[in-house]
């Protein structure tokens, strides 16, 4: 057993700020999370290290660039801890890990931030994205040099693109009649684009297919602040398995402040709310004072910024 797997267990009854005065109390099994090693992973181990959080977290470094799969131990070690962090922005698991796992849905969360220069106020949109089918899929082949064809694939059927997007709104209009105390409705993709640029307030959750998704998320974190790629946290999501990481055009690659926002989201996926929202809290502060990783800023510094701001 590691030692920091004895330090969690030993700080999970009794969690105090720095003036010793206990603010909760709560007894929690640590719960193992594979992380696959990046510039900034370190930075999520301090903090989570500083929060004294129940995880315990599995490293694993990956020697290679730009990927396409990940390799078999560990997409084995994901499978055993069910939750990923990816630490390489440059990693795209298009294809491989998305499919071998079944995360059939990536999720990109772009938002306003005090401290970040926006355009656009009261920005909060959730985009969800069609992971594993369409052109993630991966069938293509070339028919002759120079020409490559290209399927989508929906359920078990091969279909042109009008079907295929059909078929996607139909499934969405189908699972829409089961919750109807949430509002429902449909646009296309030129439209939507427009209006993300003209009105981005009036959009709270948008469902599209992977073929548009990676457009209408860029735009998003376009709109909600300048430099928002930086700190655009996201992840992808299966029936079992769920990969949390940094998503969105990434300048700063020594940035921490995504990764640690996509923490956010994992601590709520392991059902740690307090955790999530402890860490959220600081990290809003940090954006706030202007401490978001820019080439002006270290990572160590944006570490001990959130560190300090943890309640």
């Amino acid at each position: 057993m590691s030692h920091r797997f004895i330090s969690i267990l030993k700080n999970l009854s009794s969690i105090t700020t720095g003036s010793g005065i206990q603010t909760r109390s709560a007894t929690y099994m640590p719960r193992p999370v594979t992380v696959i090693h990046g510039v900034v992973t370190n930075a999520v181990e301090q903090v989570m290290d500083a929060m004294h959080a129940p995880v315990y977290l599995e490293t694993y470094n990956i020697k290679g660039k730009n990927m396409n799969h990940f390799p078999r131990e560990v997409v084995d070690l994901i499978r055993k801890n069910k939750v990923c962090l990816n630490g390489r922005v440059n990693n795209s698991l298009c294809g491989g890990g998305r499919k071998e796992l079944d995360l059939f849905a990536s999720l990109v969360n772009c938002f306003n931030l005090n401290g970040q220069p926006s355009r656009y106020k009261n920005v909060d949109i959730v985009v969800v994205i069609e992971n594993t089918k369409g052109e993630c899929a991966g069938w293509e082949h070339e028919v002759v040099p120079g020409v490559i064809q290209s399927f989508q694939q929906f359920t078990t059927r091969e279909k042109t693109k009008k079907l295929a997007d059909s078929f996607f709104l139909e499934s969405c209009q189908e699972v829409a009649k089961m919750y109807p105390n949430i509002t429902y409705n449909e646009i296309g993709i030129n439209t939507c684009c427009l209006q993300l640029v003209e009105k981005p307030e009036q959009f709270d959750v948008i469902v599209t297919p992977n073929l548009y998704g990676n457009l209408i998320a860029n735009i998003a974190a376009g709109v909600s602040g300048r430099g928002n790629g930086d700190i655009m946290p996201g992840g992808s999501f299966g029936a079992e398995y769920a990969i949390f990481e940094q998503v969105g055009p990434v300048e700063n690659h020594k940035n921490p402040v995504a990764l640690l926002f996509s923490s956010v989201m994992m601590l709520r996926h392991l059902l740690l709310p307090l955790f999530a929202d402890r860490l959220e809290t600081a990290m809003k502060r940090v954006v706030t004072e202007g401490k978001c990783g820019n080439s002006n800023t270290t990572t160590q510094e944006v570490v001990d910024a959130v560190i300090a701001n943890l309640d």
